[in-house]
């Protein structure tokens, strides 16, 4: 797996503990917000249903099963997962972290080795160990330690992309309100150059008209079939699943790098949205909010993406008043007048 994915083995040899550790992990990291995925290895088969059940009979008669009733869910298939790597690659997009049982000689990249009793060291197979921990240490404060750690490091070390909409009709402003120039240029230039320092890559998201000096950007058009922001902002995430998404509105003309800063300073493990709110009480700002690559099942599924605002995973922080200027956005002709009568130029710029 890349290393920036928060996968953590916990190995050793039968009756090293290993159960019980991840047993005591789980409800500490459950606690503090994070959705955990335990990955565990039995060689001598599953037994996960019950004789006789309607699921364990359909399952049985050769179908794959998905059983689900209140609060609880499970998936019955036939057959294996060809290797490791390919079953959490189909977790981690879905998980804050993810706990291996056993696999000893698999190449993961953070991996914890549990001595057994006589034991001195880990075996050659195990490969690189992060930590090697006999029975005398205390076991889950130490392996708690370790993975918050690396848990903090692969979070803030997830690619950032930022996906400016230009895609609407502005038919309120009556013309293209990314086009209208504020001193030497438009204000999706000033947008632009205002996040790529803080960018992996910036993506135009629509088809409408740009200035030459944006047109080696990356342009992706709406999603076929929705209109608003979702339109722009699920065909970002469908293009690239694997990053987080800085989307923002193209009428945001006071955009600051310390806003970008401050948005991008919010991010912690197990928050999957950012939307910031400009004071206590108030609603959420969807644009100029960032999406980790865990929420798109999120945005597929609401109506608008202020509907996120108060769901699990979601951080809704008060901006702080020396940068909420950047969220002022400009959407008539009269607003740009007041807008226009309210900046004042000095010989540095706009502020």
């Amino acid at each position: 797996m890349p290393d920036g994915v928060p996968v953590f083995g916990i190995c050793g040899y039968s009756e090293a503990g290993k159960t019980t550790l991840i047993e005591s992990l789980i409800p500490e990291l459950v606690a503090e917000g994070l959705r955990i995925a335990v990955v565990k290895h039995d060689c001598h088969g599953l037994s996960v249903d019950t004789e006789g059940k309607d699921s364990d009979r359909f399952y049985k008669a050769g179908a794959d099963v998905v059983a689900h009733g209140g609060d609880q869910a499970f998936f019955r298939a036939h057959g294996t997962i060809a290797d490791l790597d390919s079953l959490l690659r189909l977790l981690v997009p879905h998980y804050d972290a993810v706990i291996v049982e056993g696999h000893k000689e698999s190449p993961l990249t953070r991996k914890v080795w549990l001595l057994s009793e006589g034991e001195n060291q880990p075996p050659a197979v195990a490969g690189p160990v992060d930590l090697v921990l006999d029975r005398h240490i205390n076991r889950p404060v130490a392996v708690l330690a370790w993975i918050r750690g690396h848990l903090t490091r692969c979070w803030l070390t997830q690619p950032i992309y930022a996906g400016i909409l230009i895609g609407g009709q502005a038919s309120r402003m009556g013309g293209s309100k990314h086009l209208i120039k504020q001193g030497d240029e438009t204000w999706v230039e000033h947008i632009v150059r205002t996040v790529e320092p803080y960018v992996q890559r910036t993506v135009l998201l629509g088809e409408a008209a740009v200035p030459e000096s944006l047109e080696v950007l990356t342009r992706l058009p709406d999603s076929p079939g929705m209109v608003g922001p979702r339109a722009g902002m699920l065909a970002a995430m469908r293009w690239a699943p694997g990053v987080s998404w800085l989307f923002l509105a193209c009428d945001m003309p006071l955009l600051s790098a310390e806003a970008v800063q401050w948005l991008l300073g919010s991010r912690r493990p197990g928050v999957w949205v950012i939307l910031p709110r400009l004071a206590p009480g108030e609603g959420v700002e969807p644009l100029f909010a960032l999406y980790d690559s865990r929420a798109r099942a999120m945005v597929e599924a609401c109506r608008r993406p202020s509907d996120l605002a108060g769901c699990p995973r979601v951080f809704m922080p008060v901006v702080p008043a020396v940068v909420a200027k950047a969220w002022r956005n400009v959407n008539t002709p009269q607003e740009l007048r007041d807008f226009t009568r309210e900046i004042i130029v000095d010989d540095e710029g706009v502020i």
